[in-house]
């Protein structure tokens, strides 16, 4: 099934030269992708930042907080915390115009914080997600009598989603007559594309023949052309009332040729079945080949 994996295409990295575009320029968009550790490590550094420096520009005016310790840094820290977060305990208090006008501003700073945290945190939940499962490997096989590419998607949530939409297309490099290297895009036309109502697995499978950009390939040729598949699937979630989407991608080493999926679905004799994720990705010689 496999062969020196060295040899075979590996996805593609893209490194971005010359281009103006960081994630750094784009603070939306980076909060919103990172993953959950470190965005909830990043709002509690900046919490612990900001009152620090709040800290400092109260030491900054001496004596400014009554009932602290002269030059306290922990005074003034705990002090910063209780107003960001408008406690207001009473027992330090400030009593200099200096004082009361960082404290003024730190209000201004904490409420803007708040609202801006409390709106990523409703954003990233809000976010429709799906929990689409796609097949580890892809095989190329008979079906009918006919070579056929297979490969596995299933919805693993207890739901259905409607209007579900599988799109493959077939990625490789060309060469031009003029030496110019390309990389060409190429629809990979499915037996059945569309599912109204996708709840449990879905087996697609595309049929080469003369008119597939498959025809006529080897694992070699995946190598050779530096091929990928990518597949997305997109659909209504019927939980959400709001569009889903999913992607995945097989190179060459992660196509099976004259292999077969092992079934994965059992009806019993009152009618209900059962999906054995266990075996989702599990593949066997196809005899027939």
């Amino acid at each position: 099934m496999i062969s020196n994996r060295k040899h075979l295409p590996q996805r593609q990295n893209i490194i971005r030269m010359g281009s103006s575009h960081a994630y750094f320029t784009d603070i939306y968009h980076l909060l919103l992708t990172i993953n959950w550790a470190w965005f909830i490590s990043l709002i509690c550094l900046s919490y612990i930042a900001i009152n620090s420096i709040f800290a400092l520009l109260f030491l900054l005016g001496g004596e400014g907080l009554k009932n602290a310790e002269p030059n306290s840094f922990l005074d003034a820290f705990f002090f910063s915390v209780q107003t960001m977060s408008t406690i207001g305990y009473g027992a330090v208090y400030p009593i200099s115009l200096y004082t009361n006008i960082i404290v003024v501003v730190e209000a201004l700073v904490g409420l803007i914080g708040v609202a801006m945290a409390t709106g990523l945190m409703f954003v990233r939940f809000s976010r429709p997600t799906s929990r689409i499962l796609f097949s580890k490997v892809a095989v190329i096989t008979k079906h009918n009598g006919l070579s056929t590419l297979m490969f596995r998607t299933a919805n693993e949530r207890k739901n259905r989603i409607l209007e579900a939409t599988l799109w493959a297309v077939l990625i490789r490099d060309e060469i031009s007559e003029e030496g110019l290297t390309t990389r060409r895009f190429y629809d990979l036309n499915l037996t059945r594309n569309k599912s109204p109502i996708f709840s449990l697995t879905w087996m697609a499978m595309h049929i080469i023949d003369e008119s597939s950009p498959l025809y006529e390939f080897t694992q070699e040729k995946f190598s050779e052309v530096d091929a990928e598949i990518f597949v997305t699937l997109t659909g209504i979630d019927e939980t959400f009332a709001q569009t889903i989407h999913a992607r995945h991608s097989f190179i060459g080493d992660e196509i099976g040729w004259d292999m077969k999926f092992v079934d994965i679905l059992r009806k019993f004799s009152d009618g209900s079945k059962s999906i054995d994720y266990r075996m989702f990705n599990n593949t066997i010689p196809d005899k027939i080949n």
